[in-house]
């Protein structure tokens, strides 16, 4: 100071330390202060150097219950370890865990995953360690905050933006801003004034914008600081994992967490191209295959096309509706028929109605396709948001038959099947071609509903000679017998 007067930078310095004091006395400073106190303390919780959880419990797979309505099926989890390095924005998540349902693949799934920092990575079976996309590294940066230690350790930064105080019934609500921009909801108990729960919104290409919540509860004494032994997540309405913890350990022997020089060095992962073919099948039928798993039929009626399957997503369905309209330029394609409402098989619904098809599914699609359709995609906007249309529907109750003097389509619901509820299959009388998704794949490992789907056809009246399928290669029909005969029935639900 000079002659009484001070100069311009120091006074911005005296500004910035007052108005630094008054926003930790602000409510929003408040809440998570308050939280602190509640964990342990903010000493303890800046000096924790690693959290490792273990635990049990289940996961379920969203998008894949029996009916829409139904129950989801569920993953038993009986190995879970996720070991956290908050302060490096470190993170490996390793897990067992077996199926409780009908499946056609492994029924025991082992996953080990990584993050560290900007940087995700997969672990393989055989140790090497491979870079996942970025999406995946935000996915899992976000999750990292998913538990009270980590979130009200970033409430504390002094980079991190808190904002929006509020109350909720018996809850303190505050927004937290990252300094890499992700934005979560921590809610306090205003009891205890324990974290009860987090929440953060993400984008899934099925159900649009959606809230991930995760709750805390049973919190235990764990050196010094307060932890939950259950956590609770769920995305949108639907349950994702419950987790109960065996063992908090801080600070104790962890796994290596770093990222791999090379993992780091390696470039993020690039987008497959999008290839669709067209293979002729018979007069007027192709075949949509190219990249992936997910394939799709074209018919060719005598005025317009018909579409079997807009599969997995926006950018694979859109691909198949241009490849379509390319392979027969001179008719308009009208309608798209939905075989079921597994996420993989209609993933394509959004864009299907906003290029003005005509959906065609099973009745008790309908209503749930409906609140898929009114959902909003402001997060990544899809073509239904940047252009909402009116979907049309042609429902399916036990059968339907698509026909003109040129081309005949039977569909038929799939009857008792103990997976697929609301599944339509295809069968071209002219050339005795089963069109289906998930009756049978050629890359299966075993066959645990193949009786279902044999009496099915039997009860049908059907003679098949060919196989077309979503998924996996066309086949006759002498060969997906044998495949059933040699892989058997297989039963697939984990104990």
């Amino acid at each position: 100071m000079k002659n009484g007067i001070w100069s311009k930078r120091t006074f911005a310095v005296v500004l910035a330390t007052l108005l630094a004091g008054c926003s930790r006395e602000a409510p929003q400073g408040k809440v998570v202060d308050d939280a602190a106190r509640a964990l342990g303390g903010k000493e303890r919780i800046l000096a924790v150097k690693t959290l490792t959880i273990e635990g049990e419990g289940t996961d379920t797979n969203l998008g894949q219950n029996v009916t829409p309505e139904g129950e989801l099926p569920t993953w038993k989890v009986t190995e879970y370890r996720q070991t956290m390095d908050p302060a490096r924005g470190r993170m490996r998540v390793q897990q067992v865990r077996t199926a409780q349902f009908l499946f056609a693949g492994a029924t025991v799934q082992r996953s080990d995953q990584g993050l560290d920092g900007d940087v995700a990575y997969n672990v393989g079976s055989d140790g090497a360690a491979t870079r996942a996309t970025a999406a995946a590294a935000r996915d899992r940066r976000v999750a990292l905050l998913h538990h009270p230690l980590t979130i009200v350790r970033a409430g504390l930064d002094p980079s991190t933006r808190l904002s929006n105080p509020r109350r909720h019934g018996n809850q303190q609500l505050i927004d937290i801003t990252t300094a890499k921009g992700d934005v979560l909801t921590l809610a306090i108990d205003s009891v205890t004034g324990l974290p009860a729960r987090v929440i953060s919104l993400s984008d899934n290409s099925n159900l649009g914008d959606v809230a991930m919540e995760t709750t805390f509860s049973d919190y235990e004494s764990a050196d010094g600081l307060k932890l939950p032994k259950r956590l609770t997540t769920t995305v949108d309405k639907y349950p994702q994992s419950d987790l109960r913890v065996s063992r908090n350990i801080v600070d104790g022997d962890v796994t290596k967490l770093r990222a791999p020089e090379t993992v780091k060095a390696a470039a993020l992962p690039a987008a497959p191209p999008m290839v669709v073919t067209a293979d002729p099948v018979a007069k007027g039928i192709w075949w949509l295959a190219g990249s992936g798993n997910h394939h799709s039929v074209l018919f060719e009626f005598a005025d317009h096309l018909t579409l079997f399957e807009v599969p997995l997503d926006e950018a694979r369905s859109k691909a198949v509706i241009d490849k379509a309209r390319s392979v027969v330029p001179g008719k308009p394609l009208t309608q798209a028929i939905i075989s079921h409402h597994h996420f993989d098989h209609s993933g394509g619904l959004r864009v299907a109605v906003a290029e003005g098809l005509t959906i065609v599914t099973y009745r008790g699609n309908i209503s749930f396709f409906e609140d898929l359709i009114a959902r909003r995609h402001t997060i990544a906007p899809d073509e239904m948001e940047k252009k909402p249309r009116k979907a049309h529907f042609l429902p399916v109750d036990d059968e339907l038959t698509l026909k003109d003097n040129t081309m005949e389509v039977r569909l038929y619901h799939l009857l008792d099947n103990p997976r697929e509820g609301t599944n339509l299959f295809g069968y071209i009388p002219r050339d005795h071609i089963l069109v289906q998704a998930d009756l049978y794949d050629s890359t299966w490992t075993q066959y645990p509903w193949a009786d279902n789907v044999l009496r099915n056809i039997a009860l049908r009246g059907l003679r098949v000679e060919k196989d077309v399928p979503v998924h996996g290669a066309m086949q006759s029909w002498a060969e997906v017998l044998k495949t059933m005969q040699l892989r058997g029935a297989g039963g697939g639900a984990g104990q």
